[in-house]
């Protein structure tokens, strides 16, 4: 059975209810893990006002009893601190007219769903788009992407993420097992202290001159066995799921699996990573295919890389014209953030974890935890005895 996330809610609506269907019984979960990763989707330097002011507090509705999975479908629900706010203006049954007037979103935004989803629905004003393509919504997708890293973690299988870039500042990837920790633990996402300051100087200046961010992060997957995936159907191949739900984060615009677009320049002499023997297991000389061939793992380490333009509300805002009156006009403005690339990588590294689960619930099944435990180490022993002399 396949493991599938649906989630519903709205920005600031009374929250999100968040269900998971497909995790094998018998995992451990606790309330610790979830907080954590939503506190490090919180973080960072250049977030706006809501993160000082939501809370994330989540209820387990069924699924879990006893700190353990039942197999069951697990529901949850994220509350939004703020409801009291909006609910005359959001409410299902009792809009109060003159309050949700006063919401109304009449001048979309450039580079947001504004314009698209009005035109999508035929929507007067886009309240109910914004409610909907808000990236409050990741909040939801980090709790379904935790449950799914527990199950990895269960497993030996490792996901973190690192801040590569903000804006024109490149930043590189971590160079030690020591500055994947910190990228990790880091409140802005970076692997070294020293690039802290500069970045924070860049993010500074955005925010004084009116504008945002965009940036790259990268994703690491360690410990995953080669031969994970599937090269038999082009929606079954794993870097194309990754991919896909990596481009999901809001802002995402790109994705790249080990070398990417780069390799596009070079010779396959010098792309293509060769076997060498080492310590009598053959491995890769390089890993510029990211751990992925052909839609399947091949047991290096998976790498991985998103780009994220800068958010499209403005402090300073762009030209757009308002949709009742068909005149030009300044486009509306919304709390916003100045940078989210440290937040959004603890995103993706959410929507990695489920994509990964998800794969490894397919390839080896299993009702309980102990059988799913069993089949993966199994394959695992037998995977390396292919590559060992």
């Amino acid at each position: 059975m396949s493991i599938r996330m649906l989630s519903c809610g709205e920005s600031h609506g009374k929250g999100y209810l968040i269900i998971v269907e497909g995790l094998p019984a018998g995992l451990p979960i606790s309330k610790d893990c979830i907080e954590e990763q939503l506190s490090r989707r919180r973080r960072g330097y250049g977030r706006g006002e809501r993160m000082k002011l939501e809370r994330d507090e989540f209820e387990f509705y069924s699924g879990v009893r006893g700190k353990v999975t039942t197999g069951n479908p697990i529901g949850v629900v994220l509350h939004n601190s703020e409801w009291e706010k909006w609910k005359d203006s959001m409410d299902a049954f009792e809009l109060k007219e003159d309050e949700a007037k006063e919401r109304e979103i009449t001048k979309p935004r450039p580079g947001h769903a504004d314009a698209s989803g009005m035109a999508k629905f035929g929507f007067e004003e886009a309240r109910n788009v914004l409610e909907r393509t808000s990236a409050r919504a990741t909040a939801a997708w980090t709790i379904a992407g935790t449950l799914c890293r527990r199950l990895l973690e269960d497993l030996g299988v490792a996901v973190r993420s690192s801040v590569t870039s903000v804006g024109p500042r490149s930043i590189g990837l971590p160079r030690s097992e020591e500055e994947w920790t910190r990228a990790c633990s880091s409140d802005m996402g970076l692997p070294r202290e020293e690039d802290e300051e500069e970045i924070m100087s860049i993010i500074d200046e955005a925010r004084s001159s009116g504008d945002s961010l965009g940036g790259t992060f990268a994703i690491s997957v360690k410990n995953i066995p080669a031969g994970i995936g599937s090269y038999s159907e082009w929606d079954r191949r794993l870097d194309g799921r990754l991919a896909q739900a990596l481009m999901s984060i809001p802002s995402a615009k790109g994705v790249e699996i080990g070398g990417g677009f780069g390799l596009s320049q070079r010779p396959g002499s010098e792309v293509h990573d060769e076997f060498v023997l080492f310590s009598g297991l053959w491995t890769r000389r390089t890993n510029n295919a990211g751990g992925i061939e052909g839609g399947v793992t091949n047991g290096e380490e998976l790498t991985l890389h998103v780009a994220l333009k800068p958010i499209p509300t403005l402090k300073k805002p762009l030209r757009t014209f308002d949709v009742r009156i068909k005149r030009e006009t300044s486009a509306h403005v919304e709390r916003g953030d100045v940078c989210v690339v440290p937040a959004a990588s603890v995103v993706g590294e959410a929507m990695t974890s489920l994509v990964l689960a998800q794969a490894l619930c397919e390839q080896f099944g299993g009702d309980r935890m102990e059988d799913l435990r069993s089949r993966f180490e199994e394959h695992t022993k037998r995977t390396r005895r292919m590559f060992h002399v």
